[in-house]
């Protein structure tokens, strides 16, 4: 079918056909427009993005924190 006759035919539709179509033309639009980005790059930066020269807590260290920060939760 031709732009031409494509147009002819809009006024046939109903409402519903027209919003349907016009959502349509929206879309593929968008997704002409949108800019393609580099997800790989965005993964790679957020690599090492917690990491620390510290080590890691011990078991008895998180159960520490574990209950300072239910006690600041709950009690406070």
């Amino acid at each position: 079918m031709s732009l031409r006759e494509i147009k002819r035919e809009i006024p046939n539709l109903s409402v519903g056909e027209r919003l349907e179509l016009m959502d349509a033309i929206v879309r593929s639009l968008q997704r002409e427009f949108r800019p393609k980005r580099d997800r790989h790059g965005a993964a790679a930066a957020l690599l090492g993005l917690g990491k620390t020269d510290a080590p890691p807590p011990t078991d008895a260290e998180i159960e520490t924190i574990l209950e300072e920060r239910l006690v600041e939760k709950y009690l406070k």
